[in-house]
């Protein structure tokens, strides 16, 4: 589990295609590296991806086929910038909010309104995730936690600080470019427990016990 907070802005220095269509990935995180050890999950950009190996500051990561097509992970290449988060410790303070690092659909930038203190950009938001996404919820833009400012049918804006669009790799995203999107994962089981609710099931298609004994 993540937070969304960005810890270190980290580099691709390798892609190695392996086995199949997956492909084993080097990146540099001085920071992330510090403490890791094989088995521990680090994001790359919203994508939880466990640490096989690591050396001199760069630890090594399979990502499997299904992984490269789900998500944006897909198009980067050696040189690339990507949001790094280790995963949160039980007992640490919440700064953004629950993450997953489970990516629920890829969007694009739509476009960029720059202010005086803050950006507003947009992005593409596929039809399957809109009904999850409301104005002022939690989303989660390449592994990085923000508040909804606006919300569409197939579209989304955030407002984006100077120390976020400094520190992340949304500060550098030009129009087009594709971003790992994961929606809040409780908006999620909320639909699931209404339906079921709605149904007359639990999710088992066995009608739920009403009343109770005195």
């Amino acid at each position: 589990m993540f937070t969304g907070i960005i810890e270190e802005l980290g580099e691709i220095v390798r892609v190695t295609p392996t086995a199949g269509d997956s492909a084993l990935i080097g990146v540099r995180g001085p920071l992330v590296t510090s403490d890791a050890r094989h088995g521990d999950s680090i994001a790359v950009n919203g994508v939880c991806l466990t640490v096989v190996e690591v050396a001199d500051g760069v630890f090594t990561a399979d990502v499997m086929g299904e992984t490269l097509r789900r998500s944006a992970l897909g198009a980067l290449s050696v040189g690339d910038p990507v949001n790094l988060e280790r995963a949160a410790a039980l007992g640490s303070r919440l700064g953004g909010h629950l993450v997953q690092g489970h990516v629920d659909g890829v969007g694009a930038v739509l476009s960029r309104e720059p202010a005086e203190q803050w950006e507003t950009v947009r992005f593409r938001l596929p039809a399957a995730l809109s009904r999850y996404v409301v104005e002022k919820g939690s989303i989660t833009i390449d592994g990085v936690s923000l508040t909804v400012a606006e919300v569409g049918a197939d579209e989304f804006a955030v407002g984006l600080i100077p120390t976020t669009l400094k520190l992340t790799t949304l500060g550098a995203k030009s129009v087009g470019d594709p971003v790992n999107l994961e929606v809040d994962v409780l908006a999620k089981y909320v639909e699931r427990l209404l339906g079921d609710r709605l149904t007359g099931t639990d999710g088992t298609g066995v009608a739920p016990i009403t009343g109770g004994v005195a």
